[in-house]
Parts: C-alpha cells; sequence; structure tokens
C-alpha cells in the first residue's frame, strides 16, 4: 500500500484525531472508529460483493466494485451506503480524484459530518488542490473553532506552504477565544490538545524556549495528560539532553493509556540526532619574534 493511499485509509478507518504530534513521529492517534466505514462493509442487494484478494485478479475486482457502486449511486444518488463503500474502493485503487468526487456528496448529504469535511480538504491537499483544502478547513473552523482535525489540518497546510507565523497566530487565537467560547459550550476547544500542536509548531521552528513554555504551561493545566509531557520529552532528547528527558518519558508512560505506552518506550530508547561540533578556529600562526632595535645614534664600528 502506498503512502498516499495509506494516509487516506488511515484517516478514513481512525477518525479520532488527538491533538499530538510527536517531532519526527506519525501523530497518535486515539482509535475511535466512528462508522465511516463500518456500514460500507456490509452488502445488500443493491451493493457489489466483496473482492477477492488474488493479486492477480485484485485490481480488476476493484473496478469492477466501483462500477458496482457507480451504477448504485446513479440509481440513487442519497445512497450514503453506496458513497461510502464506492469511497473505499477508490482509496484501494489510489483513484484520489475518485474519493473526492465521493466526499464531495457525502458532505452535501451530512454538511453536520465534519470528518466527511476534514477528508474532503486531505484529498484536495494530496492532489495539490491547497486553495481548495484551505478553503474547506475555514469553513469548518468558522463554526467550530475547536475542530481538532479541522485544526491539525490547516496547522499542516500553512507548515506545508512554509507559513509558519500564520500557524502560530491561527492557535494563538484559538487560545484566547477558548475560556469565551468554552464558557458558552463547556469542552469546545479542548485547550491542552491547541497547546500541544502550538509547541509542536514551535518545535519544528526550533524555538525550543517558546515550545518548551508551552508544554509546561499545558503540563500545569492538566498535570494527568501525558502529551505535553512526552512532546517536552521528545524535544529534551532531540537536543541531546537526555538526563532531562528520560524522567519525563517515564512519567508519560505511566500516565499514558495503555495501547501508546509502547511506542512512548521506544521513543525513550532512539539515539538523538548527532548535533554537528562546532569547528575549532585554527590556532594562529606564532608572531615572528621581533627584530632587535637599531640604536641609531651609535656610530658604526670601525672595520
Amino acid at each position: 500500500m502506498s503512502q498516499k493511499l495509506g494516509r487516506w485509509k488511515l484517516y478514513v478507518l481512525i477518525l479520532g484525531l488527538v491533538a499530538f504530534v510527536g517531532i519526527g513521529l506519525a501523530p497518535i492517534i486515539t482509535p475511535i472508529v466512528n462508522g465511516v466505514m463500518g456500514s460500507a462493509q456490509t452488502t445488500g442487494s443493491n451493493t457489489p460483493a466483496t473482492p477477492t484478494t488474488t493479486p492477480n485478479s485484485q485490481q480488476g475486482d476493484l473496478e469492477a466494485q466501483a462500477r458496482g457502486y457507480e451504477l448504485v449511486v446513479q440509481r440513487e444518488p442519497d445512497n450514503e451506503t453506496a458513497l461510502r463503500g464506492l469511497l473505499e474502493t477508490r482509496l484501494k485503487l489510489q483513484d484520489i480524484p475518485g474519493a473526492i468526487a465521493a466526499l464531495e456528496k457525502l458532505v452535501a448529504l451530512n454538511p453536520q459530518r465534519t470528518d466527511y469535511a476534514v477528508l474532503l480538504a486531505q484529498g484536495k491537499q494530496q492532489i495539490g488542490d491547497r486553495d481548495g483544502a484551505s478553503t474547506v478547513y475555514r469553513s469548518i473552523l468558522e463554526t467550530q473553532p475547536g475542530n481538532i482535525n479541522a485544526l491539525q489540518g490547516y496547522v499542516n497546510l500553512l507548515l506545508m506552504e512554509s507559513r509558519p507565523e500564520a500557524a502560530i497566530g491561527l492557535l494563538e487565537d484559538t487560545l484566547k477565544t477558548a475560556p469565551q467560547a468554552n464558557q458558552i459550550q463547556p469542552g469546545s476547544i479542548d485547550v491542552v490538545s491547541v497547546q500541544v500542536i502550538l509547541g509542536q509548531v514551535y518545535a519544528d521552528q526550533q524555538r525550543y524556549e517558546e515550545a518548551i513554555a508551552v508544554y509546561d504551561e499545558a503540563m500545569k493545566a492538566q498535570p494527568e495528560d501525558f502529551r505535553p509531557i512526552y512532546a517536552k520529552a521528545i524535544v529534551w532528547q532531540n537536543q541531546g539532553k537526555l538526563a532531562e528527558a528520560k524522567p519525563l518519558f517515564e512519567t508519560a508512560a505511566q500516565l499514558a493509556p495503555p495501547q501508546y505506552r509502547d511506542q512512548i518506550q521506544q521513543q525513550a530508547q532512539q539515539v538523538p540526532p548527532a548535533v554537528p561540533a562546532t569547528p575549532q578556529p585554527e590556532a594562529a600562526p606564532a608572531a615572528p619574534a621581533p627584530a632587535p632595535e637599531v640604536d641609531s645614534t651609535a656610530e658604526p664600528e670601525a672595520e
């Protein structure tokens, strides 16, 4: 499975994003399957049978399955089960434009389902339509500024466009509005999650002191949350400060849910990247001994 397909399948099958991206690591994803693909696995009288997995016939079976779903959608444009099946099949075929077409229909049918919208933005980003992806992300964040999936996706897009200050500004603005937003709708903005993303952006920009400060603030607010502790440990580790990182890794592993502990322990054992030694300046050549001074008043010796 290609990297592009793998990323898409990850978003389709596991949509409960935990707002933590370790430095140099893939996102830690909470395995909360919300049924996006669940019903697509169930075949009915109007849906094609599951294709075989024989290597020589798999491509043809997937194409046939896609045509079957397309026929169902032509007859029943609002058939979400067929649309989800078409989405999954297109992804398996690595047909991102075809997957986007199915997603656009799903978004139109389910405007309240931001998970579909986030997938659509990711798809547009995959094919190079960054403006389209940005538009989708902004539309989600206008009504749900604390939507972590959209926030993380938009931040990644801004960083890809070499706009780190825009990403930082977006996250800082989200944190500024969080108290009022959470007063109106409790829990609408997960402050610690936003702080962890902000710290990651700082760390990626090698603004380590600011990253550590954000992580410390998050740790103070939520001392039982393993994510900022883990993030801070990786910053120390990547700077070669292993003595500072070790107790943080141990604490993070103790606090983390069981499914993340192995990953944390593996990260703790990694060797930090070598820091190039600062070249020492070459020693300056010794200055020649000064010439003896000549007394201009002395008379020359007679031969």
